[in-house]
C-alpha cells in the first residue's frame, strides 16, 4: 500500500468534516450528509483493490 493513499484518505476526511460544519452551521443539514456519503464511496473506491488483493493472497496462502 502506497503511503500517498494514507495522505490522500487524511485529506478528504478533513475537507469533509471543514465543508460539512460549514453546511451543517448553514442549515444544510442534508448536503452535509450527502457529502459525507460520496466522501465514503469516493475513499471506499480507492480501498476496494487494496481488499481484493488481500483477499487474493489470503486464499492463496490457505490453498493447498
Amino acid at each position: 500500500m502506497e503511503i500517498s493513499l494514507i495522505f490522500r484518505i487524511a485529506a478528504v476526511g478533513i475537507l469533509v468534516s471543514v465543508l460539512s460544519q460549514i453546511l451543517k452551521h448553514s442549515g444544510r443539514d442534508e448536503h452535509a450528509f450527502l457529502l459525507s456519503l460520496a466522501a465514503l464511496v469516493l475513499v471506499l473506491g480507492w480501498i476496494v483493490p487494496y481488499i481484493y488483493d488481500l483477499f487474493e493472497t489470503i486464499q492463496t496462502l490457505f490453498s493447498f
